[in-house]
């Protein structure tokens, strides 16, 4: 009989040993409607110069300081802060978001010390 045999039970222990880092930035350009609405996001915008800004962060907390230089480096708004689950919703027009999600990388990567991913754009 292995370990792994029907009439041995497994038990399996999990734990969340969070880095510093930033493991996601997406720009979604020029949304649809449709994704504003599932999202709970504000859809009385201008669409075709739109964007929505992704970024998850560990630790969770530091999603705070995200949001607050998001706004304080571009008019972009605030769709969405977990500080629990680190992730952090933006939306403006592409420049501003794009200029938010930079700033954001910039000062988290070389400010905190942080693991920072590229900027991906769909």
């Amino acid at each position: 009989m292995n370990d792994w045999s029907p009439e041995v039970k497994q038990r399996i222990i999990q734990e969340l040993v969070p880095g510093k880092q930033i493991s996601l930035a997406h720009i979604i350009c020029g949304p649809q409607e449709e994704m504003y609405t599932k999202l709970g996001l504000d859809p009385t915008i201008d669409y075709g110069s739109a964007a929505i800004g992704i970024m998850t962060v560990s630790p969770a907390e530091t999603a705070i300081i995200m949001a607050d230089i998001a706004v304080k480096a571009a008019g972009v708004d605030l769709g969405f802060v977990d500080r629990f689950a680190g992730s952090l919703i933006i939306t403006g027009t592409v420049s501003e978001v794009e200029a938010a999600v930079n700033a954001v990388l910039d000062y988290i990567g070389g400010t905190l010390g942080y693991t920072i991913c590229p900027v991906t754009r769909t």
